[in-house]
């Protein structure tokens, strides 16, 4: 089989399996069911021959080896994906490939009437005469990030069927829960030893990424003090009345749907309530620490002045920081970027080197001491119903990873 039908086959074979992660959960993995994906992982890296293949129970991470194949002396390079998809729904994920893609509208759902348009998403120019696998409309696909593990498992093969390729010592990672933010919590970087890693988690071809958002969140309890409405005066406290002030105060541009590039956004992204009581979650990103830093100090400051009209205090806030930016580690070498961009170029592809608009296990694990920038791994309109990848993006990720490994060698 070719890198074309390897990775096709990979990935469609990986997006069927159910590993949907929960934030709601506090076990490692936030859901069993990734141990599906993982078990096979274990068995399939240890069936195309890889060495040191495990799964570690507390962690849930499954590495492996690669040996190195030449005395010289060279720097151990890592490359890492996660198992788990998004909070969307993930049962009977059903892919279908579209052949040829002739940039028409493509009827995802017949009997349910999905369709993804060219018009609403017009990044399927792109892909004229090329071969999509998308979704039935019903479910997400996984290519974010399956299609980063079907390229790294791919590539590895590659690698142990042409040992004329010279190269260090490599290690690979799948990993859990990168989608609720507690993937590389635990990641154990001591053990994987290598200078340096990426992850590919990306998306459109090109896509090189070594900044990442600061990101924090932000949990509201908010206890009222429920009174019959007809004598409540002066005696009520609405839950979510002061919820609606506490949101009021948030600078009404600075959201997702309105920033872009390195602008940071607050995001209220789930909320509850009753008179009784109200919760409210949300999330604060910036680029710039020194920005993200005033955020949460902003935060801080809206609950108390709320707070401060009230006998009762009666939001409780819970502030916490999830990710740091990882270009403060890597801008320090930026060996590994350069490594990438290089390998890009051979293969004739424009890297793309941006701002993430969010995180990646790179973002924890750089800090870790790992410098660990992001490839692009294919996957267009994730996390939902029209979610899409091209074979051809997933072949040429392969493509990149061993270019990397091979002229890290020389």
């Amino acid at each position: 089989m070719s890198i074309f039908e390897k990775t096709q086959a990979r990935l469609i074979k990986y997006a069927k399996i159910n590993t949907r992660s929960d934030v709601n959960s506090p076990t490692i993995p936030s859901t069993a069911i990734q141990f599906d994906l993982l078990n096979l992982l274990v068995e399939e890296l240890k069936e195309i021959g890889l060495s040191e293949v495990e799964l570690n129970p507390e962690n849930a991470f499954v590495t492996a080896t690669l040996p190195a194949n030449t005395d010289e002396v060279v720097p151990s390079i890592g490359f890492i994906a996660h198992v788990d998809t998004a909070d969307f729904n993930s049962v009977n994920v059903s892919p279908q490939v579209i052949e040829n893609y002739s940039l028409q509208d493509i009827v995802l759902n017949q009997k349910e009437n999905i369709v993804m348009t060219t018009a609403d998403f017009p990044n399927l120019l792109a892909y004229e005469g090329q071969t999509l696998i998308t979704t039935d409309g019903t479910t997400l696909l996984g290519a974010d990030d399956k299609s980063g593990i079907a390229e790294i498992v791919t590539a590895m093969e590659y690698l142990i069927q042409h040992p004329e390729i010279k190269h260090g010592k490599v290690r690979v990672a799948f990993g859990p829960d990168e989608e609720i933010g507690r993937g590389a919590d635990h990641f154990d970087a001591e053990g994987f030893a290598t200078d340096f890693a990426y992850t590919l988690d990306g998306g459109p071809v090109g896509e090189l990424e070594y900044e990442s958002f600061n990101a924090a969140a932000a949990n509201l309890t908010i206890t009222g003090k429920n009174i019959h409405p007809g004598t409540a005066k002066g005696k009520m406290v609405n839950a979510i009345t002061v919820m609606n002030q506490f949101i009021n105060l948030l600078p009404e541009n600075e959201v997702p749907e309105l920033t872009e590039g390195r602008e940071g956004f607050y995001h209220v992204s789930d909320v509850t309530g009753t008179v009784d009581e109200a919760k409210l979650s949300m999330i604060i990103r910036d680029h710039d620490r020194e920005l993200f830093n005033q955020r949460k100090a902003f935060v801080e400051k809206a609950v108390a002045e709320i707070n401060a009209q009230y006998a009762t205090q009666p939001i409780q806030l819970d502030l916490f920081d999830q990710y740091y930016n990882m270009a403060e580690v890597i801008e320090k070498d930026m060996t590994s970027v350069e490594l990438a961009k290089l390998a890009m170029e051979e293969l004739s592809i424009e890297p793309l080197i941006k701002p993430i608009r969010g995180g990646t296990d790179g973002s924890k694990i750089s800090f870790m001491g790992i410098p660990t920038p992001n490839i692009f791994a294919g996957g267009e309109n994730m996390h939902g119903r029209f979610e899409f990848v091209a074979v051809e993006s997933m072949v040429k990720a392969t493509e990149v990873i061993v270019r990397i490994v091979e002229l890290n060698a020389k």
